[in-house]
């Protein structure tokens, strides 16, 4: 065999291998209520120089890029999916901890790192910067079937996809200072606006773009519609980050605007995003894992000085940027220890702290090796506790949005019609109301009804019951009209 397609044959072995075991830890990890993530981590550490050695990578430009491209899936994923009418009502509290609760935690956090570390005044505020914003991955996947209050979910999801931009520019801006490059504070402000002004817009643009070409085009293959969305995704990203405003936030915002905009073919789009975004995770904190060296990070010094830094995160930062955030909002204190504890980190710290090895800055594998020490611990401690929390806080609600699955056994690019599966459960507003009197729009069909795993035919006297399954033929333009009847 050729010695080149022996190494490429292993590396696809050894890739398949990984995958396989790492899809397969996410079973146990949800067991044992631990993030994902950790797992992942932990593979990437083994599989590196100082673990197993069968990857020696370190290239920072290499896993900076792969990091960027997974947030980009990771955020598109969770954009996506997120409803705008639950959070349209907290847009204000979501982009105050985003902005000003960013600002907050990464001063405290800088003084704290002053202290511990004795760095000058801009490193240690690097730090703080570096461990500012909450992580999107890490907060979806958390926030992911547990069934805490819609607007509080909401509101830390909002937050997780809009801080990145403050975070980057606070890195960006301190790391340009150390470099000796001044700009001015004008040109830094007018920068800071830009950077989250201009990423709103682009993502918007580009949404509505997207949002019309989904609708409107008829592709040959349904497979086809989960691709094309995810190129709107990275063109959102890129021309935002060309003209240097925020990449990672046109991307929410384009996902945004696709996920309620009543979208073709949603379920193909939706099982394609979130697989991929499981993939993306993967590759992302395994690479990160590679990154780590275990005689570094677990030396007595970086152990004790990144526990420290990360208790006063947790603590002390998080809870005061959370509270000032919300200063006069209609939050109560249940609700605000909640936010102040669900601030996750991820993997965002992580891929801000290349920066300052592209930068080739002092301290760089320590800003690194803090950094990962604090996603950590503040993932294995917060992370495991947040479900736990909330029971205890009662802030935990099993949901009364009527759901509708959308099965796409017609081809809606060309009929533009499709079959869903509604779940009639204990809360919804049409049980015990004949199909005549619920007022169902004039082109919706009941195709049949499974009661008791049996087949009923509809008719206009049957009275609606609890655990009924309802699977109707309805057309694309009237689904957001029959979801808004369900949910009355």
């Amino acid at each position: 065999m050729l010695p080149e397609l022996s190494d490429s044959t292993f590396l696809i072995l050894t890739f398949s291998i990984i995958l396989i075991i790492s899809i397969i830890g996410t079973k146990f990890t949800a067991k044992v209520n631990t993030p994902s993530l950790l797992f992942f981590i932990t593979v990437g550490m083994i599989i590196g120089k100082e673990g197993l050695n069968i990857f020696a990578f370190y290239d920072p430009e290499m896993a900076q890029l792969i990091g960027m491209m997974a947030l980009v899936v990771i955020l598109f994923d969770g954009g996506i999916k997120t409803d705008w009418k639950t959070i349209r009502p907290v847009a204000i509290p979501s982009i105050s901890l985003a902005t000003i609760g960013v600002v907050i935690t990464s001063f405290i956090v800088g003084m704290a790192a002053k202290i511990i570390f004795d760095m000058g005044w801009a490193e240690s505020l690097l730090m703080g910067a570096l461990v500012g914003s909450t992580d999107a991955a890490a907060v979806f996947a958390m926030l992911q079937g547990k069934n805490i209050k819609p607007h509080l979910e909401a509101t830390l999801e909002g937050e997780s996809g809009a801080n990145d931009p403050m975070a980057v520019f606070l890195t960006v801006t301190l790391i340009s200072f150390m470099e000796l490059e001044n700009n001015g504070f004008l040109a830094v402000i007018g920068s800071l606006f830009w950077n989250m002004g201009g990423g709103l817009l682009i993502g918007l643009l580009v949404g509505w773009f997207a949002a019309k070409s989904l609708q409107r085009i008829s592709l040959n293959s349904s497979g086809l519609y989960p691709l094309l969305a995810l190129a709107f995704a990275l063109l959102s990203y890129s021309g935002a980050s060309l003209v240097n405003a925020s990449g990672l936030l046109a991307v929410y915002t384009t996902a945004l605007f696709i996920g309620n905009r009543g979208l073709q073919n949603r379920n193909a789009i939706l099982y394609f995003n979130e697989g991929f975004s499981w993939i993306a995770q993967i590759v992302l904190f395994i690479t990160l894992g590679l990154f780590v060296f275990p005689s570094d990070l677990f030396q007595w010094k970086i152990v004790w000085q990144g526990l420290l830094l990360s208790i006063i995160l947790m603590v002390i930062a998080r809870p005061i940027a959370a509270f000032l955030s919300v200063t006069g909002m209609r939050i109560n204190l249940r609700e605000k220890l909640l936010l102040s504890w669900a601030g996750l980190r991820g993997a965002v710290p992580i891929v801000l702290a290349m920066f300052p090895m592209l930068s080739d800055l002092e301290h760089s594998q320590l800003y690194f090796n803090v950094v990962f020490f604090v996603v950590i611990t503040s993932t294995l401690l917060q992370g495991t506790t947040i479900s736990l929390l909330a029971e205890k806080l009662n802030l935990v609600d099993p949901g009364i949005r009527t759901q509708i699955n959308h099965l796409e056994i017609l081809s809606v690019g060309k009929n533009k019609l499709e079959i869903v599966e509604i779940v009639i459960d204990e809360s919804s507003s049409i049980i015990g109301k004949t199909i005549k009197d619920i007022g169902f729009p004039e082109k919706v069909n009941i195709t049949f009804i499974l009661r008791d795993g049996e087949t009923i035919s509809p008719y206009g006297d049957l009275a609606i019951q609890e655990n009924d399954l309802l699977y109707m033929l309805v057309p694309f333009k009237e689904l957001n009209q029959l979801q808004n009847l369900l949910d009355k």
